[in-house]
């Protein structure tokens, strides 16, 4: 062993002996891992580069701007403890504990002028493999009690290492499991973005801490694209076009519980009509269940066990009565009915409601009830992270052999609607066995194998996610990038073989004996709200004709042709269009930025030229001006545009 470790060789040295190194390697895959240049390993590893610009190199890059940016802050503001500081998918954050309060935007700014200078020495990031006591003395001695927390977490066995940077005179270390960049100067465009309160190990009973955000890039040319993105994030946020739409609101009365206004909840409906109308077509029969359910129902489905802390509990006076205070937790989490936080379990009592054949299968339902689940005040944000919603939610009840062919019918399906929707750009994920989970070992490969063998058989590329499956079943998730770059998770397909085990469901086999069911939970759009919000934002706004609430608008050049322009809106409105009249006193130009601002995919403005040729002057929002147009000819191709897209 010990001539194994004398002749270890740092990557770095491994690459330049072959000529493959460049000025834009940051780290290399060895061994399935990313590892640093910089870390010794085995020389008969197979090695491949990873460049600043790859994914991988993105985040490496990320988390050793996010260790300067600690150096910085600690450098101006003494006796700030640091915490963690990993990379995100849009750039890094560090968590502090700051005495004195928290940062202000002109601390942002310092910071940044510190972090240039650091940048700018070009030092290198070592590591070093401590033993835990060393380590755990060392910053026990530095009264950094948050990384001591952190040393103490590691599990036995593992190596403690601490990665430094700086120079004699500013050295500074963070216990780290790395990778980072070859030397700071690796470190080329950076910007923090903005502060935000967050709780220690994201628990509320620990203290608050000060989390700053910011983002690296390779180039300058890449971090300014980035921020013209988040600019126009901002513009296209969805809460802020939500009220400027008239679309939905929130109130204090229903904290995290959207209320739709009637444009709003015309759109929700529509994104709703549009799958429902497809179900016959797909074999899918629509059931409605309960919204409430007792505590031993889903104390079998598993959820008590699983769930219980996201799920909203109701009781009656007879339940709690005469109960000593002492014990009334105990009772409630027991015996108190719960609103129902998905319709798995409910469909499962419809399925076993009565005797089945193997020719019902695949027994397709889907329903459209509204789920509750108890968020934490910290993760609510607007309609994509909501406390009551809707999905477009379907089960399939099947036999094992039926399973591929359900996969491939719902890929069909989901991804028909996506394109509908103008999303092209998908990634799917397989996010297999959590920790906690329900089943066997057997099962669970089972599951896994069918699901990666089904997304093989589709041709489709799929990243996996360990640990991240339901506890009930492995599951598909569908990433949606958006018109700015972002990637959202939507939809899901989920093998199930355990849930239906709990609820004893079965069917008759062809060899007369019973045989118990697969159970597949799907959904195209997932959370509706979650949709809404993602897709508000992808158009900006701008809904497409065939979903528009409003599809245009008549604008009047004076009082003079309010009849026509009457007579043009009924003949539209009459036609199954939704055609908005402004004949107010405003001048045109105010109408016509008025229904800019509202939207509208078509402005129709009528004058006394257009009342005496009965045409329209039309604008499209999309295409400009398009001049004079008959109003039977405008009508056909409003008519023809407004038709939902066919999948």
């Amino acid at each position: 062993m010990g001539s194994q470790a004398t002749e270890k060789k740092t990557p770095r040295d491994l690459l330049s002996a072959h000529g493959k190194i460049g000025d834009d390697v940051v780290a290399v895959r060895a061994n399935g891992k990313v590892i640093d240049l910089h870390t010794p390993i085995d020389p008969t590893w197979s090695l491949t580069p990873i460049k600043a610009s790859d994914p991988e190199g993105l985040a490496v890059i990320r988390h050793s701007t996010a260790h300067v940016m600690a150096d910085a802050v600690q450098r101006l503001f003494p006796g700030t403890k640091v915490t963690i500081g990993p990379a995100i998918d849009a750039g890094f954050y560090y968590d502090f504990d700051k005495s004195g309060g928290g940062f202000t935007e002109d601390d942002l700014r310092k910071i940044e002028v510190v972090m240039a200078e650091i940048v700018k020495k070009n030092s290198p990031f070592s590591r070093d493999v401590v033993s835990r006591e060393n380590a755990r003395r060392t910053f026990s001695d530095m009264g950094e009690r948050f990384k001591v927390e952190i040393i103490d977490a590691i599990p036995e066995g593992e190596e403690v290492s601490l990665y430094r940077h700086g120079d004699k005179e500013h050295p500074w270390f963070d216990v780290c499991e790395g990778p980072h960049v070859p030397s700071t100067g690796f470190l080329k465009a950076v910007k923090l973005t903005h502060v935000a309160g967050a709780y220690w190990r994201g628990d509320e009973r620990n203290p608050m801490l000060q989390r700053i955000y910011g983002t690296a890039f390779p180039t300058k040319e890449a971090l300014d694209e980035h921020l013209r993105l988040i600019e126009e994030a901002k513009l296209r946020d969805h809460r802020k076009l939500g009220k400027e739409l008239d679309l939905f609101l929130f109130n204090e009365g229903a904290p995290a519980m959207p209320f739709f206004l009637p444009k709003g909840a015309f759109v929700y409906n529509q994104m709703i009509d549009y799958v429902r109308n497809m179900y016959e077509s797909r074999g899918y029969q629509e059931v409605v269940t309960p919204q409430i359910f007792d505590a031993a129902f889903f104390r079998k489905s598993g959820h008590l066990d699983h769930y219980n802390e996201n799920m909203y509990r109701v009781w009656t006076e007879d339940l709690i009565e005469g109960v000593e205070p002492a014990k009334l937790a105990d009772v409630l989490r027991a015996d108190s009915a719960g609103i129902k936080p998905m319709n798995c379990p409910s469909h499962c009592i419809l399925f076993g409601s009565r005797r089945r054949s193997y020719r019902e299968l695949p027994w397709r339902v889907t329903d459209f009830g509204r789920l509750h689940r108890y968020e934490r005040g910290g993760v609510v944000h607007g309609l994509s992270r909501v406390r009551t919603f809707c999905q477009d939610d379907g089960h399939v009840f099947c036999t094992r052999e039926q399973v591929p062919s359900e996969l491939e019918a719902f890929l069909k399906f989901f991804y028909d609607v996506y394109r509908a929707f103008g999303f092209e750009k998908i990634a799917v994920k397989l996010a297999t066995r959590p920790d906690k989970r329900l089943g066997s070992e057997e099962e669970w490969d089972m599951a896994e194998d069918a699901l990666a063998q089904g997304l093989k058989k589709a041709g489709l590329a799929f990243e996996v996610l360990p640990g991240e499956g339901a506890f009930y079943g492995p599951k598909l998730e569908f990433h949606v990038e958006d018109a700015l770059k972002r990637a959202w998770q939507l939809g899901t397909f989920q093998y199930d073989p355990n849930i239906p085990a709990r609820f004893d469901l079965a069917y008759i086999a062809e060899d007369g004996k019973e045989h118990r069911p697969v159970m597949l939970h799907r959904a195209i759009f997932g959370s509706i709200e979650r949709f809404f919000s993602i897709y508000l934002e992808h158009i900006g706004g701008n809904f497409p004709t065939w979903i528009a609430p409003r599809q245009a608008i008549v604008l009047t050049v004076s009082e003079k042709v309010d009849a026509y322009a009457l007579e043009v809106q009924k003949k539209l409105a009459d036609l199954g269009l939704r055609v908005d009249l402004d004949s107010s006193a405003d001048k045109l130009g105010a109408k016509i930025r008025n229904a800019r601002l509202a939207r509208y995919p078509y402005l129709c403005v009528v004058g006394a030229k257009e009342a005496e040729a009965s045409t329209v002057g039309v604008r499209s929002r999309e295409r400009g001006e398009l001049g004079a147009i008959p109003i039977d000819v405008f009508s056909a191709q409003l008519v023809e545009e407004a038709k939902p897209p066919k999948a």
